[in-house]
């Protein structure tokens, strides 16, 4: 299994993945740890993360399936949503709320 087929596995198996820098208990950077924080704040239930520090290949790899260069990096049904940045936004907005809500990921859905 080449490691976009790995990605593809994780992202489509669990409802909610975060790659990120380090782990949700021990954030690497701050992006990460917003994201974390982020998460949290909407009542996320089942986070799967993946510590891309761990793997060059998956660190790598996820760059390449989303097409998107940076890290961290948020899937929810197996869809791409976007990094801190966005994540931010959409929080800000509860746009990102409405999403994890509908998706039923969260402790009020």
């Amino acid at each position: 299994m080449n490691v976009l087929d790995v990605i593809k596995k994780q992202v489509g198996s669990h409802p909610v993945v975060l790659y990120m820098k380090g782990t949700p208990d021990f954030p690497q950077c701050g992006f990460s740890a917003a994201s974390v924080q982020i998460l949290q704040a909407c009542g996320v239930k089942d986070l799967f993360s993946v510590n891309v520090l761990e793997d060059p290949a998956i660190r790598q790899g996820i760059k390449e399936y989303a097409n998107w260069p940076t890290i961290p990096q948020l899937y929810v049904n197996g869809e791409f949503v976007g990094g801190s940045d966005i994540m931010r936004e959409m929080y800000q907005s509860g746009e990102l709320q409405k999403l994890l809500d509908a998706a039923g990921t969260t402790q009020t859905a």
